[in-house]
Formats: C-alpha cells, structure tokens, sequence
C-alpha cells in the first residue's frame, strides 16, 4: 500500500445494474411506447420499462379537458364568493360603527343587493355543479 489508500470518488453500489438489454421498436411500437410512458408519469423510460417487466404497479394519470374546465369556473365563482362576502362583512362593520339611522338605511339596502349577489354565485355553483355531475355520469356508461 502506498502512502494515499483512500481512491476518492463515490462509494461502490452493493448491488450495481450491470446487465443491459436492447429492445428495438419500429414507428408504431415506438409511438405506443411513448403513449404508455407519458401516461406512466414515470421518471425515466427505463424504470418503466423495470416496472412493467416486473409487473410493479405504476399510476396513469389522464387528464379531461372537461373536468379542468369547471375546476376553473368553480374557482372563479369561489373568489367572487369570498369578494362578496369580504365586502358584506365590512359593510356590517361599518354600519355598526358608524353610521347614523339614516345612512345606515342606505347602507342595508346595499345590503340587501350584495346578499342578492351572494345567493346568486351560490346558485350559480350549484347549477354548474349539476351540469358537470350529468356530464361526468354521461361519460362513466
């Protein structure tokens, strides 16, 4: 031995993936390969390729254009929601703190046209709600 035993570098794996096999795909084995491994969500081909071998199971995950659709439109009508009922709160703030009988009569009455507004969005949930529930029950027969 000489005077540096220690080589550096990173330590020797206990069980290294030595063997290596070559599968070759024409045109359409390789574009259903490729459909599979997107699918796959796996990090690289070939621990796809490891874990269909094997036979270990791998999530697919699909996305319906439709569902992305009204999670957008139930996050919209989510944020008017939590405007109007940002807006409510104060107004029943203010009218408490501040006002006199008469400005506080007019302050209800606009009131009255938020809580309007308000039963309206909820409305408007529950409508798309139902639409997208009849869409997806369509889809699943």
């Amino acid at each position: 031995m000489g005077k540096y035993s220690n080589h550096g570098g990173r330590r020797a794996k206990t069980d290294p993936s030595v063997n290596r096999y070559v599968v070759r795909f024409n045109a359409e084995e390789n574009a259903r390969f490729l459909a599979m491994f997107d699918k796959s969500g796996a990090d690289n081909k070939a621990a796809f390729i490891k874990n269909f071998l094997f036979q270990k199971p791998f999530k697919v995950f699909t996305f319906d254009e439709n569902t992305r659709i009204f999670i957008d439109k139930l996050a919209g009508f989510n944020s008017t929601y939590r405007t109007i009922g940002v807006s409510y709160d104060t107004l029943v703030r203010t009218l408490r703190e501040n006002f006199t009988e008469k400005k506080a009569l007019a302050t209800i009455a606009e009131l009255e046209k938020l809580t309007i507004r308000l039963v309206s969005k909820s409305q408007d949930i529950v409508d798309l709600a139902k639409k997208f529930d009849e869409q997806w029950s369509q889809k699943s027969h």
